[in-house]
């Protein structure tokens, strides 16, 4: 079977059954193209019954000689190994070349967050404005900030999930699974106010354009960053960095991990415990700074 047309395929199922995000989804239909465009000009390949282990393993190879970094290369291996679960499933094959696969080693990367004085700073200092877009671009990072929720969960979020009775949101997340997000009664006056500045019509996402449809991924990461560069210099200014700060300043205020992981979504505890290291590393450095010997 044609490799491009079962990619297509790939890419659909992901999209209409597992629901990934827009981002998600670009990011596997890149590395796939790359793949078959390895595939055919190397090796003349162009059907998927040709392809084994030997031949995947060369693409790698390939990737780290063009200083592909590690941490990307392993990016590339997971959509692989999706992909070829999918073809299993669909029986498109009988053997799963992935599975003699190794992925190359990575260093860890810390999350990367913004301080709590620079968050402080950007919340109540930075002028947003009291007109619509005003209100609602700072209600985009408070409820980032507050709740740590991802940018699908944010654009994806309806009117008729919030409870401000009980202070509380229902949020859609990876793998089409809901749960349940507290927010503050600061939190709640914010989200009221901004729904009465709105137009007079029926709302079904909380942030809309002017044409009724839910915001893009791409308006809430222009805002983000935008917000961010006004104060902070770190490299990466986007809605994830604001999850990163949401979970890291819990911790480092006391909170459990096992309610941190709860709160953001994360499937095991060990996508959580990245955050310690955060909190490690700051203890270090009052230690260093405040330490006779140190």
């Amino acid at each position: 079977m044609e490799l491009t047309v079962i990619k297509d395929g790939f890419i659909q199922y992901l999209q209409f059954e597992k629901r990934f995000s827009n981002h998600t989804l670009v990011a596997y239909t890149n590395d796939l193209a790359q793949f078959i465009t390895f595939l055919e000009k190397t090796y003349e390949i162009k059907s998927i019954e040709e392809i084994n282990h030997t031949v995947v393993r060369s693409w790698i190879v390939s990737l780290m000689e063009n200083k592909i970094s590690p941490r990307s290369v392993n990016r590339k291996i997971t959509t692989l190994k999706s992909f070829y679960k999918y073809l299993l499933r669909q029986k498109i094959v009988a053997e799963n070349p992935m599975l003699k696969i190794q992925s190359p080693k990575t260093s860890k990367r810390l999350p990367v967050f913004v301080e709590k004085e620079k968050m402080d700073m950007l919340l109540d200092v930075v002028d947003f404005g009291e007109d619509e877009e005003g209100q609602r671009n700072k209600l985009i990072i408070e409820l980032f900030y507050a709740t740590g929720m991802r940018l699908s969960e944010l654009i994806n979020l309806k009117e008729a999930n919030i409870d401000f009775h009980q202070c509380q949101m229902k949020v859609l997340g990876k793998r089409n699974k809901e749960r349940i997000i507290p927010f503050n009664k600061e939190i709640k006056a914010t989200i009221e106010s901004y729904i009465k500045t709105k137009r007079d019509l029926p709302n079904e996402f909380l942030f809309e354009t002017k044409k009724g449809k839910r915001l893009t991924e791409e308006t809430v990461y222009g805002v983000v960053r935008s917000y961010l560069s006004l104060v902070t210099t770190i490299d990466k200014k986007s809605p994830h960095v604001l999850r990163h700060t949401f979970a890291t300043h819990m911790l480092n205020n006391g909170a459990d991990l096992n309610a941190i992981k709860e709160l953001l979504g994360h499937a095991n505890l060990s996508a959580t415990q990245v955050y310690t290291h955060n909190t490690v590393e700051k203890l270090k450095s009052i230690h260093k700074q405040a330490h006779p010997k140190a």
